[in-house]
């Protein structure tokens, strides 16, 4: 047995054109969009009458993809939970980026919340976290060459 890639990062948002906008500002693309329901979806994802509408978003040169999903039915009657970066479970996306500053002041400047300031990890690292739409965490990190 061997695992070949990592395929993709599911992430659950209630606005899919707000976190899609988000990352395609950020420098994603499109992937793919589709929309999905039916017995099928709702016995691969544990649920009855599930449907979901998605975005793959990624990089021009890379496999891995974001897939953004919304959920239409069943709807998750706790709306969004804001976590915290030591919050147990799957908690950020990293993304290795040029010139770090640029980013960071393009994400600002579209209303992305940044909880770290710009921080350098020894000389390997500039490093920074950032929290998007529906409390969607990125790691930013510039290696220093």
């Amino acid at each position: 047995m061997k695992i070949q890639r990592i395929d993709h990062v599911g992430v659950i948002v209630n606005d899919l054109s707000a976190a899609k906008e988000f990352f395609l500002d950020f420098g994603l693309e499109v992937k793919g969009e589709w929309e999905m329901a039916g017995d099928l979806m709702g016995y691969a994802v544990g649920l009855n009458d599930a449907k979901v509408a998605c975005v793959g978003l990624g990089t021009k040169d890379s496999q891995t993809w974001i897939e953004l999903i919304k959920f239409y039915s069943p709807s998750d009657e706790k709306d969004v939970q804001q976590t915290f970066a030591n919050t147990l479970g799957i908690r950020h996306i990293a993304f290795s980026v040029e010139d770090i500053e640029a980013v960071v002041s393009k994400l600002k400047k579209k209303g992305a919340e940044i909880f770290s300031e710009i921080q350098q990890y020894e000389e390997s690292y500039k490093l920074c976290y950032v929290r998007g739409p529906e409390g969607i965490i990125l790691e930013l990190a510039e290696e220093i060459k």
